[in-house]
């Protein structure tokens, strides 16, 4: 399954703009991300864009901020949603807000801790000539940090996004990711926007790409310069509540796709169970480290390469290590998702 990304030909970053571009960024109490990040989005060379930014109740000075770019950028477009108006509140409404205050029918969101890797990321997520594409699933790596925290979450964000693209070259989107993503503002509205799962935190990107995805109206891109770098959690607490709202939606996705994803994640609980069982006997115990090794061998001619192809070389040589760390993770966050409160946006 995943061999397929590997081999799929990577897009090139056209050199002509096509359609006009809204860019859609929900900001709560993110002032100094704004201040680092934003520059690189509002100068990106393509023609015809505005940036609309949702202020989300912020008191951190986010307003005055955004009051001081729309000095210096006209293309930025301010939409303030204040504490103590009638609504749901939550970053769906934001986005809702922003969504439609945006000018233009093709839609790019990322967020506010999110550096494009470079000035051409709008022309490499800009509309497909293939008019029947509604969605586009673009990636986003997130940024090194020192320790072994931030490079087990570069790993899971790794296969999460090696999983997701490689089910939508096959015909099976499932999910995107919002640090990156880009879609039809018609599209939003003929499907009701967010309205089928609002009383869910989060989901505002893999849950509107689930219900509205298809095999016939998506395409990924994955080309480096039109990724996007984001800011990584620094803590295993904050990490695991990030996580813990992603395993919350999680629960709505179609049927099948639940399927689906339960198996892999059996497929790999019973492997690693079988080798713990086998290194326990020491009849076994040589037989289970064959097994590990020739996983890890046939695993290496994919996903060292991948790993490159998704800005994470450093990785590469790491994932015999990550892999079982990874997956005792992924159980233990399974575990306290079912007695953690409920996770909020902010």
């Amino acid at each position: 399954m995943h061999s397929k990304l590997l081999n799929v030909e990577v897009e090139p970053v056209l050199q002509t703009a096509f359609k006009p571009i809204s860019v859609v960024i929900s900001a709560r109490n993110e002032v100094e991300n704004l201040k680092q990040y934003l520059p690189s989005v509002m100068e990106q060379d393509y023609p015809d864009f505005e940036v609309v930014v949702v202020n989300d109740r912020s008191w951190d000075g986010t307003q005055e901020l955004l009051e001081a770019f729309a000095l210096t950028y006209p293309r930025l477009k301010i939409v303030t949603v204040s504490e103590g108006d009638k609504f749901i509140a939550g970053k769906k409404f934001a986005i809702t807000m922003g969504i439609k205050a945006a000018s233009n029918d093709w839609l790019v969101f990322t967020d506010a801790d999110c550096m494009p890797a470079s000035s051409q990321w709008l022309m490499g997520m800009q509309p497909p000539a293939n008019e029947n594409t509604e969605i586009l699933l673009g990636y986003s790596p997130y940024f090194k940090k020192a320790g072994l925290i931030n490079s087990l979450i570069r790993f899971e964000t790794f296969f999460t996004a090696v999983n997701y693209l490689s089910y939508a070259l096959k015909g099976m989107p499932y999910m995107g990711v919002g640090r990156n993503l880009a879609y039809k503002k018609t599209l939003f509205f003929k499907n009701k926007g967010f309205a089928a799962h609002m009383h869910v935190t989060s989901g505002d990107d893999d849950l509107f790409v689930n219900a509205n995805a298809n095999a016939q109206n998506i395409e990924i891109r994955i080309n480096q310069l039109a990724q996007v770098w984001s800011v990584p959690k620094t803590t295993l607490k904050s990490y695991l509540v990030q996580k813990k709202r992603h395993f919350g939606a999680g629960k709505l996705y179609k049927d099948k796709h639940k399927f689906i994803l339960t198996s892999q994640i059996l497929f790999q609980f019973l492997f690693y169970a079988v080798l713990v069982v086998l290194l326990c006997f020491k009849s076994t115990l040589y037989l289970a480290l064959g097994i590990f090794a020739l996983s890890i061998l046939l695993r290496s001619f994919i996903y060292p390469r991948l790993l490159t192809r998704l800005n994470y070389p450093g990785l590469r040589w790491w994932f015999p290590i990550l892999d079982p760390l990874l997956f005792i993770f992924l159980v233990i966050n399974g575990i306290l998702s079912i007695f953690v409160k409920k996770a909020q946006w902010k």
